[in-house]
């Protein structure tokens, strides 16, 4: 669930709130800057800023922020002793900034913009001395590094907003659909698509997932495939695979990945080279997709190609 629009909609119904979020991290943390944390009146409803004693201070900060009506910034080190009574793998220091939310129009205009917002920046005031300070930036482009930061002397948190990549996943069939549902658990935006309707039943899949009953030709024309895509081939057959593969393979997409074994991938990229696919996009196409985990159910498939997803992701090999 989008934090942002929960946020605001909490503001909406009346209900008491606050956000968390880690404007800092240094060392070896356990959640990057920028992770969000929604907290109601009575604690935790969505995110989590780490886990253990930290985030139970931040819940403790959060609802006397929400009681006093202001803002708070919290350091917290990691230290190494600290991280191994916890059972964390961590020892650095975190700064996580927790506003109460207002039912102030602007505040709440600038929550719907960052829900909305396929990238912009977010800059908040640490101090409320008249009133919640908060702004929205549209941003055509959102530069490298941390996703949020202190600056000024802390005297303001930067959030630079990106949204999540997007997996087409093409069938939804078993192993299909349940890699669409693990995808989307993991956070990514996610289209399901299928020539089948009672496959393509929207029905089958949560509220945030996508799913288009049509052949390769309208889903990519209707979802034109970029850099921030990844595109899962999961269909019911070597043709249907090889149809798709056929428009995605050369496509600018960050990952493409092809269901099946290895001797799959010689037959159906033999078959698409003698029919003019260029050999340099087939050669990209991870076949077979996932972690080698010995995954044998289709929820055990989704575990590993989502496992492989996140990698890319994150920019691990």
């Amino acid at each position: 669930m989008n934090v942002w629009q929960a946020a605001a909609d909490l503001i909406r119904q009346n209900r008491a709130g606050a956000l968390a979020t880690v404007a800092r991290a240094r060392g070896s943390t356990p959640v990057p800057a920028g992770t969000k944390m929604l907290v109601g009146s009575e604690g935790r409803l969505i995110g989590s800023v780490g886990g253990g004693c930290v985030e139970s201070d931040v819940i403790g900060a959060a609802l006397d922020a929400q009681a006093r009506g202001r803002p708070a910034l919290l350091t917290h080190h990691l230290n190494a002793d600290l991280a191994g009574d916890l059972g964390l793998s961590c020892g650095g220091t975190v700064d996580i900034f927790v506003e109460p939310l207002v039912a102030d129009d602007t505040y709440v205009r600038v929550l719907d913009a960052a829900a909305a917002a396929e990238s912009g920046l977010v800059r908040t005031a640490t101090e409320w001395t008249s009133g919640p300070l908060k702004t929205f930036e549209s941003l055509k482009q959102v530069g490298r590094g941390a996703a949020a930061t202190l600056t000024q002397g802390g005297r303001f948190v930067e959030e630079r907003l990106s949204r999540a990549p997007r997996v087409l996943v093409f069938g939804a069939g078993h192993v299909g659909a349940a890699i669409a549902r693990a995808a989307a658990a993991a956070g990514f935006r996610v289209v399901v698509i299928d020539d089948r309707p009672e496959y393509a039943d929207a029905s089958r899949f949560d509220a945030g997932v996508t799913v288009l009953t049509a052949d390769v030709e309208s889903a990519l024309a209707r979802h034109p495939v970029t850099l921030l895509d990844a595109v899962v081939i999961a269909t019911r057959g070597h043709r249907n695979d090889a149809e798709i593969l056929a428009r995605v393979a050369a496509s600018p997409a960050g990952y493409v990945g092809l269901l099946g074994s290895r001797r799959k991938k010689i037959v159906v990229t033999k078959g698409l080279q003698a029919a003019g696919v260029s050999a340099k996009g087939l050669r990209r196409v991870r076949v077979p997709i996932g972690l080698p985990i010995g995954a044998v159910t289709p929820e055990e498939i989704a575990v590993s190609v989502v496992a492989e997803l996140i990698g890319w992701r994150r920019g691990e090999s």
